[in-house]
């Protein structure tokens, strides 16, 4: 078997680690032709964003519809700076708990905002975890990852 593919960095914002979670579950399931490159957000994560041409962006929500702590730094800072970032393909995973309706899984909807506005292209579909519902979300993340890798492929 030879080299992967595809490498992928993967950015993740969390607080409690279930958004670096289900990027490990995605990471585990999904390894033929790629590569994950996870990494939790940092201050490194801006100057990141503008060199790849790939990223996932796996991000839960804090507080009242806040990106998480660790990511902040980096989304103020983009939408502060508004650097171009047309040549940026990203795919979003966004998680929440829709009893909080008013910000449902805004730290993931924020960062697909805020990359699209500065020229970023996404490919596929935003996917949003609910933790209230019944379906498992790593299932439902491996099952959108893979056909975004699909995705990426055609």
């Amino acid at each position: 078997m030879g080299r992967p593919s595809m490498e992928i960095p993967v950015f993740i914002a969390t607080i409690t680690g279930n958004a670096e979670m289900i990027a490990e579950d995605v990471a585990d399931a999904i390894e033929d032709d790629v590569t994950w490159e996870l990494s939790n957000m940092d201050d490194s994560t801006y100057d990141a964003l503008q060199e790849h041409e790939l990223v996932l962006i796996v991000s839960s929500t804090y507080g009242v519809g806040d990106v998480p702590d660790n990511g902040l730094d980096t989304y103020e800072r983009l939408v502060e700076e508004k650097p171009d970032l047309s040549g940026l393909r990203y795919g979003a995973i966004g998680l929440g708990d829709s009893t909080y309706a008013d910000s449902f899984a805004f730290g993931g909807r924020k960062w697909d905002d805020t990359l699209s506005s500065l020229g970023a292209t996404r490919v596929g579909e935003l996917l949003i975890l609910d933790a209230s519902s019944t379906d498992d979300p790593t299932d439902v993340a491996v099952a959108w990852a893979k056909a975004w890798v699909d995705e990426l492929k055609s």
